[in-house]
């Protein structure tokens, strides 16, 4: 009924994404505390300039599926934007993260502006990119449990990646700064990124092909296409779970920088690392890791900042290490419990582990990387599943009206992606400045600490409760998927379009 994929086309069709996420994790993990520590925005600043690129972007992103959907060459309709933005991505991811020097004479409206337009043309980059990248995921096998399998490979490249990013960019960073100027040390560090992004685009286009052809090629209007989809109940509920789960991304990450920078005690943090062996060169270092995450200690307790660096560094590639390990370990939880389970057993189990950093005391370093760790297990198995709904979400479409439009299917979860993400780096801001009297200039201030825990606990255990509930309203059951496959595999050899 369907095509099996080779290793090869799998672990290339996954270097994609695991490029994408060096921009998706930055900005997830750092973007927000960059335009306000590193650029010197204030937080409304801030808020705007997180907020209104992704929307822009997440309007964008089904008009790139219009576009994506109505191409046509030789080398299909959605690989063929891999190559196409490649050179793009790499210019303005550097761009974005590049400080004006103020040497340059620029006014703060004029540096705002800047910040604005570079994340703009990096969102969009990143919807021609990855829509497109997404969707082509959805044709190149009809195979439900090679889909599966294609998704698994793909966030295990991603969760390298972004092991990668969430471990190594800060001591980067701070290995790159000359002096005390972050500033550089971020233009270095993206520049390294971006050129590996590059690399990894290159991979994906050469190794993949397209298979899947639809039973006619798309003549409807995307006015109709939109109609259409407004009546798959399956992809509403998933347009709504992508909505949460992406607005917790940003918040969470946002929320735990400034609780291991602000809240955790800089002491016990230091003891932690130390008791790791991750000494500094005058202390003894270990070599390899220990050197690069060492050498932004200086053997003393008064280097707060790069101690917590360190420290939550540490708490990052431990996540994204567990992470990676339960992707593949549980690779057949969908096959044997359905996709729809995995991912609501999975949010209401972060939830509670979520609620649970209300009760960490600021020394308690362990019990934070026991939650990090505890909150990956609970958490990756919903990873690769929900992208190989969405492309259910495809199949249901085309079972519905008999037509496919994977590239909408895709570029409107990718609007619900892209607002969750706006969304949520903005609510952060607002709530911290509006609740908890945050002030960018004082962030260690006591009510704003209590702020911290406060969005690292509670409200980013109810978004993922809220995407628990979203997923529970999704009719996309084992039984279902497997009996849309069946009949779209009869009518397309019934029509002479089964893929190749």
């Amino acid at each position: 009924m369907g095509q099996k994929l080779t290793f090869l086309e799998k672990a290339g069709y996954s270097a994609g994404d695991a490029a994408a996420n060096f921009v998706f994790m930055t900005m997830v993990l750092f973007q927000l505390n960059f335009y306000t520590d590193v650029f010197g925005l204030s937080a409304n600043a801030a808020a705007a300039i997180l907020l209104w690129p992704r929307l822009w972007d997440a309007i964008f992103d089904p008009v790139m599926g219009v576009l994506a959907d109505r191409t046509n060459t030789r080398w299909g309709k959605f690989r063929p934007w891999v190559l196409w933005t490649s050179v793009p991505w790499v210019v303005v991811m550097i761009a974005a993260y590049t400080t004006p020097d103020p040497s340059w004479g620029w006014s703060t409206g004029m540096v705002i502006a800047y910040a604005g337009i570079t994340n703009t043309l990096l969102m969009t980059l990143y919807s021609m990119n990855n829509m497109p990248y997404s969707a082509l995921g959805g044709v190149m096998t009809a195979d439900l449990n090679e889909r599966t399998k294609l998704n698994s490979y793909r966030f295990v490249s991603v969760n390298v990646a972004q092991f990668i990013v969430g471990g190594f960019t800060l001591p980067l960073v701070a290995k790159f700064a000359q002096g005390a100027d972050r500033q550089h040390g971020w233009q270095v560090t993206m520049t390294i990124w971006a050129v590996l992004c590059f690399v990894l685009f290159m991979v994906t286009f050469f190794t993949t092909k397209e298979r899947i052809k639809p039973v006619a090629e798309t003549t409807s209007s995307p006015k109709q296409d939109f109609a259409d989809l407004l009546k798959n109940g399956p992809w509403i509920a998933l347009v709504a779970y992508t909505l949460f789960n992406f607005a917790m991304l940003p918040y969470r990450g946002g929320a735990h920088y400034n609780f291991y920078h602000h809240y955790a005690d800089k002491g016990a943090m230091f003891d932690f690392v130390a008791g790791l062996g991750l000494s500094t060169p005058e202390m003894g270092s270990t070599g390899g890791l220990a050197d690069m995450l060492g050498y932004i200690l200086h053997g003393t307790k008064d280097t707060a900042t790069n101690t917590a660096d360190v420290f939550n560094s540490i708490i990052n590639m431990a996540g994204f290490a567990t992470t990676l390990v339960v992707i593949i370990l549980s690779s057949g939880m969908s096959a044997r419990f359905g996709k729809k389970n995995v991912i609501l057993w999975g949010f209401v189990l972060s939830a509670f582990n979520s609620f649970a950093y209300y009760f960490l005391a600021p020394t308690n370093t362990w019990g934070m990387l026991g939650l990090a760790v505890l909150g990956s297990i609970v958490y990756a198995p919903t990873v690769a599943v929900a992208w190989a709904m969405y492309a259910d979400a495809a199949d249901y479409s085309e079972w519905q009206t008999g037509r496919r439009f994977t590239g909408i299917v895709f570029a409107t979860i990718g609007f619900a992606l892209k607002t969750g993400l706006a969304l949520g780096s903005a609510a952060f801001l607002w709530l911290m400045a509006g609740l908890f009297d945050y002030d960018t200039k004082m962030p260690a201030a006591a009510n704003a600490v209590h702020g911290y825990v406060v969005s690292s606990s509670i409200l980013t255990g109810l978004i993922f409760l809220g995407a628990a509930v979203a997923i529970a309203f999704c009719t996309l059951t084992k039984d279902k998927t497997l009996q849309m496959a069946a009949e779209l595999d009869q009518r397309r050899k019934a029509a002479g379009v089964a893929a190749t």
